[in-house]
């Protein structure tokens, strides 16, 4: 029904449109390190 729509320009890590096709390639680089950052706490928390 309501399912996220698939991500077209590449950018999202999770697959789905998450808005970051607007993003600069700076703002983007800065969004990606601090989202592989929030994965890789949450990863640590999970052990």
């Amino acid at each position: 029904m309501n399912e996220p729509r698939k991500c077209g320009c590449g950018r999202s890590p999770t697959g789905n449109c998450i808005g970051w096709h607007k993003l600069t390639k700076e703002e983007y680089e800065a969004k990606l390190v601090a989202y592989q950052e929030k994965q890789a706490k949450k990863a640590e928390a999970a052990e």
